[in-house]
């Protein structure tokens, strides 16, 4: 799917792709999509997770099918009727997600999307990232990666990469994490604490990456206080995307390096954060690959 928001540069925007499953609204960004397809009925695959529905095979390539209505515990409506693949890429992986309709694409800002408190999103076992109001209406937006990756761990972080590294010297240097995900914040600060970094610091969304940023700033301690950023994309409030760019256009800011970590890396995304001046973006699942680009990054910073 192509849409003329992707082209643009750090402007705190998304499209959401809101569908149906039951009678709730749910949204993704328009950016994991690959396409939308009618549905047809899957192969079903033995002695697979009770969220697989089965393959189907579109064109040259099997796809898996995930049962949303499954995932979610909702009560099944047994009408095909109306139903869509909607076939995802993100974390290098094609997947497909059953649902009960396709409403329409909204463009809101990140601005907009509020975090689900705790009561909400448990730690390990939440899977809404965001939900908004439109009109009459709330809207959830769905954390693809954990469905997937409960499914099937090992599409997750790559965490058997930092084992492989063995023991590490210690680094000070501090680095600032800006990731919406709990789960996930800590899953990073824990791998980058095994190769090596002690100086982690987290934050819940860009938003709060950036008042952190300013406030070390104008103290005028931001070389003492950050060697380098480490972003998601999709945050409530601020995405990763603009607090790249709020960086990159601060000259007291510039020098510093941002990562930018997210399954959304993909060519197109690639070419959007190279504009907005990332010294380096990888695919989430390359926990590895990260720690070698923030330990070049910050050798770099501390020549300069």
């Amino acid at each position: 799917m192509e849409t003329g928001i992707l082209l643009e540069s750090g402007t705190n925007e998304l499209e959401i792709l809101e569908f149906k499953v039951g009678n709730n609204h749910y949204g993704i960004n328009v950016a994991k999509i690959k396409e939308i397809l009618p549905y047809q009925v899957p192969t079903p695959i033995p002695n697979s997770h009770p969220c697989i529905e089965g393959i189907f095979m579109p064109r040259d390539e099997i796809i898996s099918i995930i049962n949303l209505e499954k995932c979610l515990n909702l009560n099944s409506t047994g009408d095909t009727a109306s139903d869509m693949y909607i076939v995802t890429n993100f974390n290098k992986l094609n997947t497909a997600f059953h649902v009960h309709g396709v409403t329409g694409i909204q463009r809101v800002s990140w601005a907009d999307i509020a975090k689900p408190d705790a009561t909400i999103n448990a730690e390990d076992a939440g899977v809404a990232t965001g939900i908004i109001r439109l009109q009459d209406k709330l809207i959830v937006i769905l954390d693809f990666e954990k469905i997937v990756s409960d499914i099937s761990p090992e599409t997750g972080l790559k965490t058997s990469d930092i084992e492989k590294m063995g023991t590490r010297e210690r680094n000070n240097s501090p680095i600032l994490i800006a990731e919406d995900s709990a789960l996930l914040s800590k899953l990073i600060s824990d791998c980058l604490f095994k190769a090596g970094y002690n100086n982690l610091i987290t934050t819940s969304n860009g938003a709060e990456a950036w008042e952190k940023l300013c406030g070390y700033r104008d103290a005028g301690i931001i070389d003492k206080e950050v060697s380098c950023i480490i972003t998601d994309i999709e945050m409530p409030q601020m995405d990763g995307h603009r607090l790249t760019k709020l960086v990159k256009d601060d000259p007291d800011l510039q020098h510093i390096p941002v990562v930018i970590f997210s399954s959304l890396v993909n060519e197109e995304m690639r070419k959007k954060g190279e504009s907005l001046g990332a010294n380096a973006q990888l695919s989430k699942p390359e926990i590895g690959q990260l720690v070698e680009a923030i330990d070049k990054l910050i050798i770099k910073k501390n020549e300069q």
